[in-house]
């Protein structure tokens, strides 16, 4: 079985449910708060939940947030590949969730924001695995170089999976124009798809990806409620989505990258993948925190219909 090694960032997320978001200067009452294991957190569960093996490849910290970060990493079964704490403290992120489903981040980074190509070989990546790069990871100066020249150095017979995130809004940096060449498998919502290449909707985004994307690369672009479209080989295919009453949007893009990448590894073609992926990012949304990635045998049941 291959495995997933997951390069991005497992900060922790203060999440909090409100009616709406505070004016400039206003205030708010949560109805609730508590802190999760979010961030890379989120598409490690999803994976690990539906079978894949998972080693998180990012540093982790000194203090309570690193505790709880490594707690819950344990607890879903994760290897954490970097054995040492670093000095500071995992970094946390401030998640509020209002009234519509939608979600606002407000993140500070900690000692997830900096790597070396020593720590990336602290477990060796082997023929068939998945690795996963956020879009993060390029946004920090400890660790864009260093992620960006391990990841190139990587032989082929390794599937390097792209997620752009929602910083990420242009071909055009000097790391990007590097990244684009090897990526295997593309990750993303239809407004980071949209934002990324300019495109006006999501068909002519998925023409203009292909086209900065080596020629047998999968691009996975998600719609929301609608499902998601898959590219390959000079081919688009739209995957429907299961009709659900959604209370928190908060990580159902991680389930679905997740169970995607977990569906590929377990040999399924792009559509099965897709689809086992819509229906756990539907359920996701049901529930509400970061990491409500359900395992494979609540998928299974809702592609049954049961």
């Amino acid at each position: 079985m291959p495995k997933m090694l997951h390069t991005g960032q497992v900060i922790i997320d203060l999440v909090m449910a409100v009616d709406q978001l505070p004016q400039v200067g206003g205030d708010v009452l949560a109805q609730s708060a508590a802190f999760e294991a979010g961030g890379g957190f989120n598409v490690m569960a999803a994976a690990v939940r539906n079978g894949l093996p998972v080693v998180y490849l990012g540093r982790h910290g000194s203090g309570r947030f690193g505790d709880l970060a490594r707690q819950a990493m344990n607890a879903e079964g994760i290897r954490i590949g970097i054995k040492t704490p670093a000095q500071p403290d995992t970094g946390i992120c401030v998640a509020l969730t209002d009234a519509s489903a939608e979600r606002s981040f407000i993140s500070c980074i900690g000692a997830e924001g900096e790597v070396t190509e020593e720590d990336l070989n602290s477990v060796a990546a082997e023929a068939g695995d998945y690795v996963y790069v956020s879009g993060y990871s390029l946004l920090h100066e400890g660790k864009a170089q260093a992620l960006l020249d391990w990841t190139l150095a990587l032989p082929d017979t390794i599937n390097v999976v792209f997620d752009p995130g929602p910083l990420v809004e242009s071909p055009d940096s000097a790391l990007m124009q590097a990244l684009l060449p090897r990526i295997d498998v593309w990750t993303s919502n239809s407004v980071e798809a949209l934002r990324f290449t300019g495109a006006a909707d999501i068909a002519e985004a998925l023409d203009r990806l292909a086209g900065h994307l080596r020629n047998d690369a999968l691009i996975v672009v998600r719609d929301g409620p609608q499902g998601c479209w898959i590219h390959q080989a000079g081919e688009r295919r739209h995957v429907p989505g299961f009709a659900v009453k959604a209370v928190d949007s908060n990580g159902a893009g991680d389930a679905h990258a997740g169970v995607f990448v977990a569906g590929l590894a377990q040999g399924l073609n792009a559509h099965e993948a897709a689809r086992r992926a819509n229906a756990a990012a539907a359920l996701a949304v049901t529930r509400w925190g970061p990491a409500t990635s359900p395992g494979a045998a609540e998928v299974d049941a809702l592609i049954r219909g049961d």
